[in-house]
């Protein structure tokens, strides 16, 4: 959860006062990747590989969050399959941290959102207020953005958070914390969904220059064509807004339906009787709708 946070700090909050144009510059992230790099092999060194990797290593864990909801899956070192969303099942219960985790994605990726929409104006008063109490305008930019990304973070806890309050009072519920646990992996469908809908238009126009002017002149220097394409641009009419909105929208809606089955998979396991689990999950379908026109009002705001 820490190291996902920082990672998306780095690139929203820490580069949006780095002096550069666009994100991080170069200086910083060598030096961040030094820094985790020798991290890393300190960690790998005290807990070894397959352990660290497994349940400590952010980028490891986080991926291997969002493949567990794949039809694939590494069993003794050989690929097999599974039913699609089952893994899901199982990993919270095996990674330390991993509601913090799911909660974190979900949280980092509202705010990039919403930073440039419905949060714009409370970032810019507070860095305001932090100018007005001697801050230089680096520092009250990243503090302003830091509280905001934390803001995220917390409201996405606190919707959780009332979902889980609200099942504990059906007759049969286990403590709070066990809910906590038990219905977390319900989230990372909406995690994914909410990763998709976001950045599916950047990865779409990126790609396109990775695969073409980049590709071949990967150093920029403009004096290479490996592939006779260094002369190729971004063609940014090649989908058009509205496939766009569609992309989005129905990211959001089978993100949301997937929780909701795996939210109804786990509370039949907990009530066995069918229409006392069906009553709990009336508190998880709130939760999905409120992700959902959250969601979806982010991307109105983003798109008008």
């Amino acid at each position: 959860m820490v190291g996902l946070f920082l990672f998306v700090w780095m690139e929203l909050v820490y580069g949006e006062g780095s002096g550069v144009a666009v994100g991080v510059s170069p200086e910083s992230v060598a030096q961040a990747a030094v820094l985790y790099s020798a991290y890393t092999l300190a960690m790998v060194g005290l807990f070894g590989r397959e352990i660290w990797f497994r349940n400590g290593e952010i980028f490891s864990v986080y991926f291997g969050m969002f493949g567990s909801i794949g039809k694939l899956q590494v069993r003794g070192g050989e690929l097999g399959a599974r039913r699609f969303l089952s893994g899901a099942t199982g990993w919270v219960g095996t990674i330390p941290g991993s509601v913090a985790l799911v909660i974190t994605s979900i949280g980092t990726t509202t705010f990039d959102g919403a930073s440039e929409g419905v949060f714009k104006d409370g970032i810019q008063w507070l860095v305001d207020r932090c100018a007005d109490i001697g801050l230089n305008p680096t520092a009250s930019v990243r503090t302003s953005m830091t509280i905001f990304m934390l803001l995220s973070v917390a409201i996405v806890a606190l919707v959780y958070l009332a979902g889980v309050r609200g099942m504990s009072t059906v007759p049969g519920a286990p403590d709070r914390p066990t809910l906590w646990r038990s219905f977390a992996h319900a989230l990372i469908p909406i995690a994914f969904a909410y990763l998709l809908a976001h950045y599916f238009s950047l990865f779409f126009f990126q790609e396109q220059a990775q695969f073409t002017y980049l590709l071949s002149d990967p150093l920029g220097t403009g004096t290479t064509d490996l592939f006779g394409t260094a002369g190729y641009g971004v063609d940014y009419n090649a989908i058009s807004n509205q496939l766009v909105w569609y992309v989005q929208v129905g990211a959001l809606v089978c993100g949301h339906v997937a929780g909701l089955v795996l939210a109804h998979d786990r509370a039949i396991t907990i009530w066995k009787d069918y229409r006392t689990a069906a009553r709990s999950q009336y508190w998880m379908l709130a939760v999905m709708v409120a992700f959902t026109c959250f969601g979806l009002f982010l991307l109105s705001v983003s798109n008008s």
